[in-house]
């Protein structure tokens, strides 16, 4: 006798759906948690090397954007009506964001910085990011030394990917001025 397996049905929220559990105490303010396409994914920990590498982006990157833009650290950036992940850091830009969340329009640049979350971040993150028409992306890879620079995005992908290793500047395509040595960043 064949039996059947079930249809599992999975029921998917809303950016809206989202913020009700948090108005409704369902999910706190310090749950590690982002909505990626319309599931609720916990993030990983937040270890001692990438700590460090946000806050030392943190301090490099305020003081180079200025009044330009704004730098904006482990906060959501709403790229559709499911999707709001909690970037590391983004540049956004400068106005008035208390009626909404940043949306792609208003992202400048997104950088993840990835010690133990690498594929998550280069195969899920940053399509999305590609899709809704962020200018750029950077992941700074820990394990490897590396940081990768994603520009012209087309669909789910940035056709344009350049890895500057240690020693090496990595300069900003959508903020003009904005170089950094990569050594500042890696540590």
């Amino acid at each position: 006798m064949q039996t059947k397996t079930p249809e599992i049905t999975r029921r998917r929220f809303t950016v809206y759906d989202y913020h009700r559990m948090a108005e409704a105490g369902i999910l706190h303010e310090d749950d590690r948690v982002e909505l990626i396409e319309g599931e609720i994914v916990e993030m990983t920990a937040i270890g001692t090397r990438h700590f460090t590498c946000v806050n030392t982006l943190t301090r490099l990157l305020v003081s180079l954007a200025g009044n330009e833009a704004i730098v904006s650290v482990q906060n959501p950036v709403r790229l559709d009506g499911q999707t709001e992940p909690q970037t590391d850091l983004a540049i956004i830009r400068a106005r008035d964001y208390r009626r909404s969340l940043p949306g792609p329009e208003d992202v400048l640049l997104l950088i993840e910085v990835s010690d133990t979350t690498l594929a998550y971040d280069r195969d899920v993150k940053l399509p999305l990011y590609a899709r809704a028409g962020i200018p750029e992306g950077w992941i700074v890879d820990l394990s490897n030394g590396v940081v990768e620079r994603h520009t012209n995005p087309s669909g789910d992908i940035y056709r344009h990917v350049e890895k500057v290793r240690r020693g090496q500047e990595i300069s900003s395509a959508a903020l003009p001025g904005l170089a950094v040595v990569t050594n500042a960043i890696l540590g």
